[in-house]
């Protein structure tokens, strides 16, 4: 029997054995090791020769991914290791560490119980390792420190045992601030990382090495050994003697945990349905025998197998051929395969049961998100997957081919599937449609894949996205009234509260309509007055739609088409057609004929959207652009360079810093003045500089800015060139 068949053979067993299964997601900021770490576990499994490891990249399996030198999309490989006399299943996710596919992480991070957090000892913690560490904190994914490229300290800037002792120091304590403020109440004390307990190790993924406390005591290797071989160029006798794959599994099987004990205390937060029902067990328990419970988290397409859904099975067994149900689309599938991956290749199984990572074939329609429960036994879904950031680069796509048109939209449909970040916008009458993505690079790999597809399109130049609001409030209502003039909707807006704004955005507060007053005391705790907590009926786009009228006959029997209107008002404003966000409206009084022939949906959705655009258009209506943070390593000679080149795009300098001869800078810059950054910022440096961006959300476009942008962007969507005024609302 092969390895390879063996190795099957066991993940098969072990399947069955939670308490020996470990399901970990491998997370980082760009270019810190993640791929290369991965390689190395996989080396240790037998599954790639141990010369390849850290230079074969077996998970960047894209052609993409390979040609750029970075992950592109999540990569899921299951694996067995053995520790302590035991074997362990590692089901394992490595991750993209660019911003623009920060998506993949929050995915990912739904289907997994620890995460390794890679932090390049030079670089130390970066914008996208907070990233990570919030993506995984906020999945109650408790995380392990690795710090790796420690033979860099050692070799190019030649640091001292004490200064290298230093240097982790600094990076533990941030890692352990971070999880302070992240993690969940009841485990920021048992999860902070500790050198003494080996939740912390060192070395390089590269030449296959690493410490912690507990090898140094077995092997007697120290700090001052590693330095040694290090400066000898020995790294390679140092491996046999420290390898990598030894610590970093020893330090996952001790310190993440098992589905038996994650699932007891994510399930409830992620869990709508009520814990004590028989499900709800089933999955505290992570019982194979109870009912069906797989939440999915990624979507893929194979040419040969048709759409690839990847999730967690939290609770009960799928089988292949077995009848399943979507909870979400409310619809039947057939589960035709299952099985585990097996890096680029899938292994397929009769059964996957709970405590696992399983790909299923034949559940179409199944989006990330999605619910898949026994069609015999339906249960409540699991709460939405939440994306820290938003798309806020747009391109327009066509076919070159109008023969390639019908194509096109099935395979925009299609991309939209596979990355729910990208936000895409059919029109089929015009044949253009949009594709908003998290950035410049986001774009040219949907394109690509899009070409890859058997389509080829034009695009056009990257258009920013933006968004609406208002900038001042109204005192007397606006009046909206129905084409037939027998209803009557009064209403006003202002800026919706900031900290009721951060609670939506960091959801506290989540996006929806409210059903009752069960939302009130989160309101309330989120800054809004006790008087209008209990009446808000809906929350949607960062902005909030309150009931303040009182004892209006019939009110109740349109309120759905009142809050469908709001919805729609806000998903393309008055201003420019953008979304609108962060308001307040309130429905202050109504008037409504006793007939309901004569309040139907086409009576009401017009006059509540016309009130609302009136609303904003005598509010102080504003424009928000997107912004990003750009964080830039420099040596001091460049310094004067990179500001300028910050200045130059409408930028402000927010932190500067420096260690040693490198000067580090802090900024926050327009997504608008961006395109071309990466030419720019390299000829300005010579070359001789480390940045990254994050994104930090939507402020004001600057007044002067204003008339001009707004012009532009109802030009190019084929609007009149300047807004209507309250007035064409109302009048």
């Amino acid at each position: 029997m092969s390895r390879r068949t063996k190795m099957i053979e066991k993940i098969k067993e072990l399947m069955y054995q939670p308490k020996f299964i470990r399901n970990i997601g491998i997370v980082a900021h760009i270019d810190h090791g993640k791929t290369t770490l991965s390689d190395n576990l996989l080396a240790g499994a037998g599954m790639i020769s141990e010369e390849l490891a850290g230079d074969a990249r077996s998970l960047d399996f894209d052609e993409q991914e390979s040609a750029r030198g970075i992950t592109i999309d999540a990569a899921s490989v299951s694996m067995v290791h053995k520790f302590d006399n035991n074997d362990y299943l590692i089901n394992l996710i490595d991750t993209p560490g660019h911003v623009d596919f920060g998506g993949d992480v929050t995915r990912a991070m739904r289907a997994v119980d620890g995460a390794v957090v890679v932090v390049c000892a030079v670089e130390g913690i970066m914008p996208q390792t907070e990233t990570v560490f919030r993506q995984a904190l906020k999945e109650n994914v408790r995380p392990v420190l690795f710090i790796n490229k420690v033979d860099r300290l050692i070799n190019e800037l030649k640091l001292e045992p004490e200064e290298l002792q230093n240097r982790f120091l600094k990076i533990i304590a941030e890692a352990n601030k971070l999880i302070k403020g992240m993690a969940p109440e009841d485990k920021k004390d048992e999860w902070k990382v500790d050198v003494t307990d080996g939740s912390v190790a060192f070395g390089s993924a590269y030449h296959n090495w690493a410490i912690n406390i507990p090898i140094m005591q077995k092997s007697g290797i120290n700090f001052k050994d590693i330095i040694d071989y290090c400066d000898n160029e020995n790294q390679k006798e140092l491996a046999q003697k420290v390898p990598i794959t030894e610590v970093l599994l020893g330090m996952v099987v001790e310190h993440l945990p098992s589905p038996l004990v994650s699932q007891a205390y994510r399930v409830p937060t992620i869990w709508d349905g009520d814990i004590e029902t028989e499900e709800g067990q089933a999955m505290i328990h992570t019982d194979s025998e109870g009912p069906l419970a797989v939440m999915v988290t990624n979507v893929s397409i194979d040419k040969h197998a048709g759409e690839i859904a990847t999730g967690r099975v939290y609770g009960g067994t799928i089988e292949k051929g077995s009848e399943v149900f979507l909870v979400g689309s409310h619809a039947k599938a057939r589960a035709q395969q299952v099985g585990v991956f097996f890096g680029a290749e899938r292994v397929n199984t009769d059964k996957v049961p709970a405590g696992n990572i399983v790909a299923i074939t034949g559940a179409k329609g199944a989006i990330a998100g999605e619910t898949i429960c026994d069609a015999s036994k339906k249960i409540k879904e699991f709460e939405g997957i939440e994306h820290i950031s938003e798309p806020v680069v747009t391109v327009a796509v066509e076919a070159k081919n109008t023969k390639d048109l019908p194509k096109l939209i099935e395979v925009l449909r299609q991309v939209s599937k596979e990355d729910p970040t990208v936000r895409v916008d059919i029109n089929e009458e015009t044949g253009q449609h949009l594709i908003s993505g998290m950035g410049e690079l986001h774009l040219e790999i949907i394109t690509y894949r899009i070409n890859e597809k058997g389509v080829e399109i034009e695009t056009s130049e990257p258009i920013v996205v933006y968004r609406e609001t208002v900038a001042g409030k109204i005192e007397n209502p606006v009046e909206g009234k129905s084409p037939n003039k027998h209803n009557r909707f009064y209403i006003t807006v202002e800026p919706l509260d900031q900290s009721v704004y951060d609670a939506i955005d960091e959801g506290t507060i989540k996006e929806g309509r409210v059903k009752g007053k069960e939302m009130a005391t989160t309101f309330i705790e989120s800054g809004l007055e006790k008087e209008e907590a209990r009446k808000v009926w809906d929350v949607y786009n960062k902005s909030i739609f309150i009931n303040a009228t009182r004892g209006i006959q019939y009110l109740d029997e349109v309120r759905e088409l009142l809050i469908e209107g709001f919805e729609s008002a806000l998903d393309a404003g008055p201003i420019s057609n953008e979304i609108a966000m962060g308001l307040k409206f309130k429905l202050v009084d109504a008037k409504l004929h006793e007939d309901a022939v004569h309040r139907g949906p086409a009576q009401v959705l017009p006059s509540i959207r016309k009130a609302i655009f009136a609303a904003i258009m005598m509010a102080q209506p504003t424009l928000l652009e997107p912004i990003q943070k750009v964080f830039i390593n420099t040596p001091q000679d460049y310094m004067g360079n990179a500001t300028r080149e910050i200045q130059n795009r409408r930028g402000q300098i927010v932190d500067m810093g420096q260690e040693g001869d490198m000067a580090s800078i802090e900024s926050k810059v327009p997504v608008a003045e961006m395109f071309g950054f990466a030419g720019d910022i390299r000829s300005a440096t010579e070359g001789r500089c480390l940045w990254s961006t994050e994104n930090a959300g939507f402020e004001r476009l600057p007044n002067e800015l204003q008339k001009q942008i707004i012009r532009e962007i109802r030009e190019r969507k084929g609007l009149s060139p300047e807004p209507y005024g309250p007035e064409h609302y109302i009048g």
